[in-house]
């Protein structure tokens, strides 16, 4: 019973205090930080980032390889473990995977589905499976200007009738 009740709180914790359950797990983190149901992994004190990181749902955090399941009958007590560092204003899209020894520069944004198995560069906007250089930050803000609305603090309704309007959806 002690278990189950245990899991039931760890849940209702991860969903309503992300950022507090992080914590509890090992996670270190910077200020103004934004975590939407991640998957830490089984060594979450190995992640650490830095300021304004999003992290957003079904974000994966692999620390350790498990391929030397392949290896365990002649070594049975061998791991291969890494770390994952993340820098300041780190966006990661939903459904990445981030791998073992990944280091994330600052000003990076990582394409939904990604799988990062590879250090990326500061200011940078990647994606894929393994994760490639897509374009620089700058260019990406430059590329998608005339797709920017400045709606982020109107009501769900309001955001709602100006989108159906804007895109000619009304019914």
């Amino acid at each position: 019973m002690y278990a189950v009740v245990h899991k039931l709180v760890a849940a209702i914790i991860r969903i309503l205090w992300p950022l507090k359950y992080a914590s509890i797990l090992g996670v270190k983190y910077g200020d103004g930080c934004k975590f939407i149901r991640p998957n830490f992994g089984t060594e979450p004190y190995l992640i650490s980032m830095g300021n304004h990181v999003e992290i957003t749902n079904n974000v994966q955090f692999i620390t350790h390889d498990g391929g030397v399941w392949c290896f365990r009958e002649n070594e049975p007590d061998i791991d291969i473990f890494g770390p994952i560092i993340i820098g300041d204003n780190v966006f990661i899209g939903i459904n990445s995977v981030i791998l073992p020894n990944v280091t994330i520069g600052n000003n990076v944004i990582i394409g939904a589905g990604s799988v990062v198995a590879s250090n990326v560069e500061k200011n940078t906007v990647v994606g894929g499976t393994p994760a490639r250089f897509i374009c620089d930050l700058d260019t990406y803000y430059n590329k998608n200007q005339d797709n920017y609305f400045q709606i982020k603090n109107k009501s769900p309704r309001e955001k709602r009738s100006y989108l159906e309007n804007y895109f000619n959806l009304k019914q």
